[in-house]
């Protein structure tokens, strides 16, 4: 069963000041997604399809995809503005991208296999990337999401939003419920926006979703629905989370949620980076990743 890796490379990280997919953080100078890719080799993914902008085309295809063109297949699409459905058209003044959502349906052309979509600016962990391997491989006609716990992913220089999980017995996604503010107190784990407080062993999505290649279709009337809604909007973004939710509703998808106890981290801040660069090294330290990554 070929098995595809989508990686969505295309945002700047405007709280991070750059871009942040390109900066190396590793011992040898290796991105978050260079050990992503990585793992997703030694998971047995025959493809990675890299989403990216077309302003840093050639210094990603220098730095990234060129790094990795003996190992795997390596493919790219761009998310463009006027990348939409038949009969739509970008507002005037609009600037920002349509989402994550919209990322990957901009991939429907080139992949047709199962796939795992994860963000370039996430470390996500051999163990969640091969767990989602194996689910694809022995489940392609189905969707899952790695569920990370809340308390291993959070930020010790600000509050980050995640997205918490809310599941039945046998672990089937319900819905997944958007916490913008969600930061350590003395008190505990806290949304300040609005309140709520968490155990901290709660499953977030922190988008690293397995989906079967039919998934495109029920994404392109979801995207067309969300245009008629928000489409004339200059900031409107159409999400993956709530494009997955939409789909349960409407019995559309049963969505799987694996539970990983992987280490999760990325770079929301400047301040992140000492400790993500510290995280890495740590692991090479300990013979989980080889130094350069062959």
């Amino acid at each position: 069963m070929d098995t595809t890796l989508l990686v969505l490379a295309a945002g700047m990280g405007s709280r991070y000041g750059g871009l942040k997919q390109l900066d190396g953080l590793g011992p040898s100078g290796e991105t978050i997604l260079d050990y992503s890719v990585f793992d997703a080799i030694r998971s047995g993914f025959s493809r990675v399809v890299f989403v990216i902008r077309r302003d840093f085309e050639a210094e990603f295809r220098e730095r990234v995809g060129a790094k990795f063109e003996d190992r795997i297949d390596v493919g790219y699409v761009f998310q463009q503005l006027n990348d939409l459905p038949e009969g739509f058209a970008v507002p005037a003044g609009r600037e920002k991208p349509w989402g994550t959502a919209h990322a990957i349906w901009a991939a429907r052309e080139a992949v047709d296999t199962p796939f795992l979509a994860i963000n370039a600016d996430d470390f996500y962990g051999h163990g969640a990337i091969s767990t989602v391997a194996n689910f694809l491989k022995n489940s392609p006609s189905s969707f899952c999401l790695a569920g990370y716990r809340l308390d291993s992913t959070l930020s010790e220089h600000g509050t980050v939003s995640r997205g918490v999980c809310r599941m039945d017995a046998s672990n089937r996604l319900l819905t997944v419920q958007e916490h913008t503010r969600i930061g350590k107190t003395a008190a505990g784990i806290r949304d300040e926006a609005d309140g709520t407080m968490f155990e901290g062993t709660e499953r977030v999505s922190m988008n690293c979703w397995g989906f079967p290649p039919d998934v495109f279709g029920l994404l392109d009337a979801l995207l067309v629905r969300f245009l008629e809604s928000h489409g004339n909007e200059e900031k409107s973004e159409f999400y993956i989370p709530a494009a997955v939710t939409a789909m349960i509703d409407a019995k559309e998808a049963s969505v799987s949620v694996l539970p990983v106890e992987s280490r999760w981290f990325g770079v929301t801040y400047k301040e992140d980076r000492p400790v993500v660069v510290d995280a890495l090294a740590s692991l090479v330290r300990a013979g989980e990743y080889p130094s350069p990554l062959a």
